[in-house]
Order: structure tokens, then sequence, then C-alpha cells
């Protein structure tokens, strides 16, 4: 294969999977397309209702993702779209601008993400931590759950953080229905059974034979729990339209909803508040803290894709791209941010998806709904609509699990953990997350600038020897706190022969500042007439401290042992500097005379 080729396959991975594409390819892709589609069509409308916008945003959102994907996605299993959690970040910005700036942000983080993917600069992700992202998703799932409260009960809802979301619900608690609550909790209780029936009958059947009808009955209860969300709405909408004939609907239901398929037109760039235009500006002021949207994008869409991978090699470059393109193109069709949707993605691979085709048939599902359907998802309960997020967000609070981890391995890491999460709780998911990013940085900042110095204190041939072996690479920001501690160490033998032996075996980065730190430090070791020698270290790095200044070459020994280093066969560079020395010394005082005189009987250069 061509080196044009393969860069065309890694770029357009339906040129590879398209080869192999057959018939038995189809069918699975269209099932798996359709039961997907059932899901995404009550999902999409909940999520645009937790944004703060219209339902019908949600189904905008929920059909070009599925088909840039198709042409660009390298995870057959992953499906992007409408999710609780970018509804949520953008939530804040619609209350506050209106559903034009939802559009714009899509547009804006599509860029951006296009632009990291470009330059392959996805390595930033990697600087979110785990316990950072655990305690961001719990905090975002409870927030999201606790969003859906208010619609649950049937009381206007209200708030932008999960403390904002309670004190609406209790101030308004004594407005509460009947029977909102009565279909909600309906809800939730079928939709949980039927996301836990195919298991429970998989362990019905393990303990008795498999027949054909056993066989046959497992996979309805499948495909039944696979399309729960639609089956639920469907069931709840048909009761509603029965029970309020030409009368009012017994239940708070959602309204009116634009018919039609979105107008194609170009994101709007003027942030209107209070309306009056802002200047540019303040406008990016304003805009400022929607910064964390792409990166939250990237991570959930790359982690998901990474799950449901099965073992196949994830591009994460190739990920970024397809996701900012869906953004983009998006935009362009009313759409709020998108990203990988977990469980959609776990509907879209328990269904058997074989390729990425299956985009094609979840995007059109959610257009014919647009075309023919919107009509008759105004009836749909607001209830159920809250049931199906809250059901969808439960399962995304893993805190708990990861804290008793945490709490056996590695304690400092709760800390981030927690401070991201409770941050997120009550200030808000977008700063919630950059809190955590910060205090995560500080403890890596102070891992590097404290690297574990393993000292040892020796007496070889008379000659006290200080060993320093760092466990790590010497920077800008341990290069200080090595050398401070080398000082205190050589400042315990004033007035006798010392040698400090730096040794670089796990030494394998060496920047600038840290030379001229290391030279600093020779130069101090030699005003108490100490010796510095760098030992075991690899000749990249001697190259780089030698090359600063093009001396100190003969302080780097290997290859000998620490007997040697001190005794005239192992240092013979070092004895020849030593009589240089001494014999440069008769302009100095006395005292210092003597002192290089001694240092010359241990034949090691200052």
């Amino acid at each position: 294969m061509s080196c044009g080729s393969g860069f065309m396959e890694k770029r357009f991975p339906i040129i590879r999977w398209l080869r192999t594409y057959d018939t038995s390819c189809f069918f699975a892709d269209l099932l798996a397309g359709l039961t997907v589609g059932l899901t995404v069509i009550p999902q999409g409308m909940a999520c645009a209702v937790i944004a703060g916008l219209p339902p019908q945003y949600g189904l905008y959102s929920a059909f070009m993702g599925s088909f840039v994907y198709i042409f660009f996605g390298s995870c057959r299993n992953l499906t992007i779209g409408p999710t609780a959690i970018s509804a949520m970040l953008v939530k804040p910005y619609v209350d506050k601008f209106g559903p034009d700036l939802a559009v714009l942000i899509s547009f804006m983080s599509g860029c951006f993400v296009l632009l990291l993917g470009v330059c392959k600069l996805g390595f930033l992700v990697d600087f979110i931590s785990m316990p950072v992202i655990i305690g961001f998703t719990s905090a975002g799932a409870i927030s999201i759950a606790s969003s859906q409260v208010a619609a649950l009960l049937g009381i206007k809802g209200g708030g932008h953080t999960f403390i904002e979301y309670w004190i609406n619900v209790f101030k308004n608690i004594e407005n509460a229905t009947i029977w909102d609550p009565v279909l909600g909790f309906t809800c939730i209780g079928i939709l949980l059974i039927l996301k836990n029936v195919p298991r429970w009958s998989k362990l019905a059947s393990s303990r008795s034979e498999m027949t054909v009808g056993k066989k046959i009955w497992n996979g309805t209860l499948k495909y039944l729990s696979l399309g729960r969300n639609a089956l639920v709405v469907l069931i709840s909408t048909v009761i509603v339209v029965l029970i309020m004939g030409n009368g009012d609907p017994p239940v708070a239901i959602t309204g009116e909803i634009k018919e039609g398929f979105p107008d194609v037109s170009f994101p709007n760039f003027e942030v209107v508040y209070q309306n009056e235009t802002l200047p540019f500006q303040e406008a990016f002021a304003q805009l400022s803290s929607s910064i964390i949207i792409p990166f939250v994008l990237v991570l959930d869409s790359i982690a998901i894709a990474k799950a449901f991978s099965n073992g196949e090699s994830i591009d994460a470059t190739q990920e970024m791209i397809v996701l900012g393109l869906g953004n983009i193109l998006g935009s362009f069709f009313q759409s709020f941010p998108i990203t990988g949707s977990f469980t959609r993605t776990a509907v879209n691979d328990a269904s058997g998806v074989r390729t990425q085709l299956g985009g094609l048939f979840i995007g059109a599902f959610v257009l014919l709904c647009l075309g023919l359907l919107t009509s008759t998802l105004k009836f749909m309960p607001k209830a159920t609509l809250a049931a199906i997020v809250i059901c969808a967000v439960m399962f995304m609070i893993e805190i708990h699990e990861l804290s008793i981890s945490l709490w056996k391995s590695k304690k400092t890491d709760l800390v981030p953990l927690y401070a991201t999460f409770i941050s997120s709780l009550i200030i808000g998911i977008d700063y919630g997350m950059l809190i955590g990013i910060g205090i995560n940085a500080l403890f890596i900042f102070y891992e590097a600038a404290k690297p574990d110095l393993s000292i040892e204190k020796t007496s070889i041939l008379n000659t006290e020897v200080i060993i320093v072996a760092p466990d790590r690479s010497i920077t800008y920001p341990s290069a200080e706190y090595v050398k401070d501690v080398i000082i205190r160490q050589s400042s315990q033998h004033l007035g006798s022969e010392l040698l400090v032996v730096i040794d670089g075996s796990r030494i394998f980065g060496l920047d600038s500042t840290a030379v001229k730190v290391l030279k600093s430090l020779l130069k101090g070791l030699k005003t108490n007439y100490h010796s510095l020698c760098f030992w075991n270290w690899s000749k990249k790095i001697s190259d780089i401290f030698v090359s600063f200044d093009g001396k100190d070459v003969e302080l780097f020994k290997s290859n000998c042992t620490l007997e040697q280093l001190v005794s005239n066969e192992g240092t013979s560079g070092l004895t020849r500097r030593s009589s240089s020395t001494s014999s440069s010394a008769s302009s100095e005082s006395t005292e210092h005379t003597w002192q290089k005189k001694r240092l010359s009987k241990m034949n090691i250069s200052q």
C-alpha cells in the first residue's frame, strides 16, 4: 500500500470498510440504526429541554453528526449527537442570550476541536486526569437529574446549578400535581426493569437447556430493552391523548413543536443581550468560560470510543476531526454542541452494528420524524422525558466507586476528585472542571518541583562521598530544589574532602534552566573546595550540558565504579585538572592553597 493511499484510508475510514461491505452488513446496520433512532428521538428532545431550548433543537442536533461519522469516524459503534452533559454546559448561555448562542457555541467548539485535530494536539486532553473527569461527570449527572425533578413533579423549572434546582423545587413544591409524579415514577420503574430484563432472562436460561422458543423470547426481550425509551414515550403519549380527548391534558406536555426541517443558515455571530448587540470585546468576555466545552466534547467522545472499540485501535486525532466537522456542519442546521453518547453507543453495540453506515439510518430516521411526526410529539409528557433523562444519567455517577479505590491506592487524588465534584455542584459544572484541572495542575507542579532524591553517604579511600540519585529528569521546576538539597548536604562537610556524585541513570531529560543551575552548583561547591562528578549520565544528556558553554566535559564519568572515581585509575582526567588548579594557586591565600593540595591528593577535579 502506498503512503498516499494509507493516508487517505486513515483520514477517510469509509474507504477501508466499504471494500468488504455486503448485504449482511447492510441489514445489521439497518436494524441497529433504527433501534438507535428510536432512542435518539426522545433523548434528543429531552436534552434540548435540559439546555433550555425548544424540543425540536434536540432533533436538529441528532442527524448531521451521524452523517459525518459515516465518512470520517473510526469506531463503528460510536454515535455522536446531543447529550445531557453538552446540553447542561450550554444552558447558562441559552438562558442569558437565547437559542442562537447555542448554535454559535456549536460552531466555535467545532472549529476549535477541528483545529486541535489537524494540529495533532489531542495530547492536551491527557492533562485532564481521571479523578477530575469522574468528579465532573458525577456532578454533572446529579445536576442533570436534579434539573428534571421539577418536570417530574409537574412544577415550573428554574436555576442553573444543583443548589438552585433544589431551591426552586422546595419553593414551588405546593404547586406539584398528582398525575405528573405518578406518570414520571412509573416510567422510571418501567425503564429500570426493561434495562435489566435481558440480564435476568440470561441468568434464568443458563440454568436450563436453551430451546428455539427461549432464543426467540430472549431476542424479543433484548430488543424491548434496547427500545425501552421509545416504548415508554409511545405508551405514555397514547395514554395522554386518549385521556385528554378534546379537553386539557392530565399532565404537563411538551407543547407545540415547530414542524418541518431546520432552516439552513450560517450561525449568527451577533451576541444580543437585553435587546442590545454586544461589542466584540464584551461578547468575548461573556463567552470566555465556554472554552471548557470543546474539551469536554472531546473527552466524552474519545473515552466512549475507546470503551466500545472492542480492542481495536482508536485514532484520537481522527475522532477530533470528525467531532469538529460534525459540530461545524451541524451548526448550519441549528444544532447545539454534540459529542459521543454513551447510552446510544451502548444500544448501537448491543444491536450488532457492523459498520459506520448505521449512522445513515439514524440520521434518516430523525429526518423522517422531523418531516412527519412533529405534530404528534407535542403530546409527549414532560414527566416521561424527565424519567428518560434521569434513568440515562444515574449510571454515570461513579464517584463512590472511585473514592474507595483511591482511598486504598492514592489518597491525594481524592483532593482533585472532590474539589471538582463539590465545586461543580455549587458553582456550575463548567467552572467546576476548571477548578479541578487547576488543583490537579498544582499537584503535578509540586511533584515536578520536588523529585525524590535518593541520598547515600559513604567513605571511599578515606574520602567522604555523597551520592545523589534523582528519580526523574531535572528540569526548571526541580533544578533549584536539587541544588538546595545538595548544598545543604555538602555544608555538613566543610573543611573536609568531599566528592558529590550525581547519579544520572534515571535522568532522561535536561533543560537549559537546569544546566544553568547545575553549573552554579558546581561553582558553589568549588567555593567550599568540594568536588562534583556526573556519574552514568547518557551521552544525549551530557551533550546538552556541555554544549551550553563548551565546558566541563571532564565531569561526566561512565562505565566505572565509585572506587575508580576516587582512585587514580578511574579519574585520570580529574587528576590533570587538579594538578593544573594547584599550579595556579600560588597567587591565592595560604588557606586556599592548603585546601587545594588536599584535593590534589584525592586526584579529583574542582
